[in-house]
């Protein structure tokens, strides 16, 4: 056995079909394309979207709502979880680098303090924003709030 006489398996090939080739291949005529109609026509091609002349979908349903680009979006954290994390570290300053170490931020979020949970402990909390709940709850404590 060399490279010469090397071929694939029985069965693994198939001829390539030969259309338009004549009316004795049995492919000619048509050419498989069936009659008429821009499908059988050269150059066919079908523009993204197309329902054979149905009004598409994407010009049926409306547009609604709108993306507002002056929106601050905050991820919000609840006192429980503040509270949770300062036991935890023995914090009486928590700030954004302790939310970013403990896996609750990235680098480039904005914080907001919601007041779900209780407070317990007397902290100085950092955020970009507090709800009135969470100043509230915080001042009640003895804590303050410092506001970035």
């Amino acid at each position: 056995m060399n490279l010469s006489n090397l071929k694939p398996a029985v069965g693994a090939t198939k001829t390539r079909k030969r259309v338009g080739r004549g009316s004795g291949s049995g492919l000619g005529g048509t050419s498989t394309r069936g009659h008429k109609g821009a499908k059988s026509r050269s150059g066919y091609s079908k523009k993204i979207g197309f329902e054979g002349g149905q009004m598409p979908l994407q010009r049926r349903v409306p547009k609604f709502g709108f993306k507002n680009i002056n929106r601050i979006e905050y991820k919000a954290i609840n006192l429980d979880a503040i509270q949770k994390l300062a036991e935890e570290n023995k914090l009486n300053k928590v700030g954004l680098n302790d939310f970013i170490a403990a896996g609750f931020i990235s680098n480039s979020q904005l914080v907001k303090v919601l007041g779900n949970g209780l407070l317990t402990v007397k902290l100085e909390i950092q955020a970009h924003a507090f709800s009135k709940t969470a100043i509230a709850a915080i001042e009640s404590v003895g804590g303050n709030i410092v506001k970035l």
